[in-house]
């Protein structure tokens, strides 16, 4: 994603929450690509939650650096949290998550790693899942390499693992 210093993306919940409807949060990516999003959307993430928490109550406008989540990956973490800050139909989420995670394994796997420090669990399970899904019918070559494990075991040793645990493979 490329941006300028002065690019600022704008997401709002239409959802209904606890916080002020004008809070906003402004989430600022490694590249430097400026969100802001409403308090409801921020809070799915404890990080920026508990970030937030810290800071002094009198300020209307938080601005939270995220050094190491890119701006691609804050984009789709953000759509994620927007949409389950808006919808209430499980149904609807079902089927947004199910695309949601239709995505190329290096952006998987980067926004696994986003999400993980950005404390969004529900998020985190559902890009586990995904993964998961993705890896639970290889066999054992296809998930190294989908992985990018070099396999260590000489010829000897991977025919001795696989004769002692017939049943796994």
């Amino acid at each position: 994603m490329s941006s300028d210093d002065n690019e600022v993306i704008t997401e709002k919940a239409e959802g209904s929450s606890s916080e002020p409807r004008n809070t906003i949060v402004t989430l600022v990516s490694s590249d430097e690509v400026k969100f802001e999003v409403d308090m409801a959307v921020a809070n799915q993430s404890e990080t920026i939650k508990n970030l937030i928490s810290d800071m002094e109550d009198n300020v209307d406008e938080f601005v939270v650096p995220l050094l190491n989540v890119s701006g691609l990956v804050l984009a789709k973490v953000i759509q994620y949290w927007k949409q389950h800050a808006e919808v209430n139909d499980k149904e609807q989420l079902d089927a947004f998550d199910r695309l949601f995670v239709d995505m190329q394994k290096e952006l998987l796997f980067d926004a696994l790693i986003a999400v993980n420090f950005l404390e969004s669990r529900p998020l985190l399970i559902l890009l586990c899942k995904a993964i998961a899904d993705n890896v639970k019918d290889m066999p054992v070559e296809e998930v190294r390499e989908y992985f990018s494990i070099e396999n260590d075991f000489t010829e000897e040793e991977e025919q001795t693992v696989r004769a002692e645990n017939q049943w796994a493979f």
